[in-house]
């Protein structure tokens, strides 16, 4: 599921007047069974069983097929409620609700689910119950793959990453033990950070910077338009 295609659902839902659900598959990979002959034998860390051929039965998390397994376990799912996958984005799903005047939609990102529906919960419930699927952190939508969502005071939806910042900037503390600086401007006039000629950092620092610039290109990506020129020149 693309962001744009999360913007546009949330549009679809407060355009349709369709309550957002925001909810989390526990666990989803284990939820779905592998489609290939997968074993391996048994270390000492098995201990008794140390040497035994394990068969794999679950989609475990490591495995290269496991995403196509579950998603293909989801697709059957949604299929089974009545959702289609849309023609745009395939992570997108739809169905009319139940007297016919609107379509009700479920935004997907692996085990993320945004939900647009005139009754979100039963579709939880379903999911629980039917399904016997490990859901959490289901509810009205409030935070959702790193991005705050509240009405402001004239009912508008907003979309701020507050929170993610916030991590950021734990993140950042933790590595370096202290603040950031702080600037009243984006860059500096006449700063060419790519001609920086200073030492090579080791793997250690190179892994840092790689998790830092990542961590800033998601938050440009969730709305953090004014910090875009100096994360794509550091990047």
């Amino acid at each position: 599921m693309s962001i744009c295609g999360l913007c546009i659902v949330l549009m679809l839902a407060k355009l349709n007047d369709l309550e957002l659900w925001g909810a989390d598959i526990g666990n989803a990979y284990l939820e779905a069974f592998t489609d290939e002959k997968l074993y391996i034998i048994a270390g000492p860390e098995f201990e008794e069983l140390e040497g035994h051929i394990l068969v794999f039965y679950k989609a475990l998390y490591g495995l290269k097929s496991s995403g196509l397994r579950w998603s293909e376990k989801l697709h059957d799912i949604m299929k089974d409620l009545g959702f289609l996958p849309s023609k745009a984005d395939p992570y997108i799903w739809y169905r009319e609700n139940k007297d016919g005047t609107k379509y009700e939609y479920v935004a997907i990102y692996v085990d993320d689910l945004l939900i647009a529906m005139e009754n979100p919960k039963e579709m939880i419930d379903q999911l629980k119950e039917k399904f016997k699927l490990k859901i959490k952190g289901d509810g009205p939508l409030d935070y959702h793959l790193g991005c705050d969502y509240y009405l402001d005071p004239d009912g508008t939806l907003v979309a701020a990453p507050r929170k993610y910042v916030s991590k950021i900037l734990e993140a950042y503390k933790n590595m370096f033990g202290g603040d950031p600086k702080s600037s009243k401007l984006p860059l500096d006039k006449n700063d060419h950070p790519e001609l920086n000629n200073s030492e090579l950092v080791g793997p250690d620092q190179i892994q840092k910077y790689m998790t830092m610039i990542g961590q800033l290109q998601w938050a440009v990506t969730l709305g953090r338009f004014d910090i875009l020129s100096q994360v794509v020149s550091m990047s």
